[in-house]
């Protein structure tokens, strides 16, 4: 058995693949994935004062949850706060 088809059974990749993948200047300070994912929602909201409550969020709940959230809010007729329909939203679905 070779070494790169242990790495594909493992789910590891190559280091020249996820250097391909990362972007410097966008992804300066970003180091995860929820981290990501946290900044995509605070764009998708138009909030990005409040990038690292999304980070967190990304982080703690999980992902079904907030993308049911999101699409609620993308489906709205101009929100006045997307950030507070979505965080109404998503108390809901966590009590549900």
């Amino acid at each position: 058995m070779s070494l790169i088809s242990m790495k594909k059974k493992k789910g590891m990749q190559s280091l020249g693949s996820i250097l391909t993948r990362f972007n410097p200047i966008e992804d300066k300070y970003i180091s995860r994935e929820f981290q990501k994912y946290g900044i995509y929602l605070s764009e998708q909201l138009n909030d990005e004062k409040h990038k690292a409550l999304y980070i967190k969020l990304a982080k703690q709940v999980h992902r079904s949850i907030l993308e049911e959230a999101l699409s609620f809010v993308k489906a709205a007729n101009k929100p006045r706060s997307r950030g507070r329909l979505f965080m109404w939203k998503l108390k809901q679905l966590r009590q549900e």
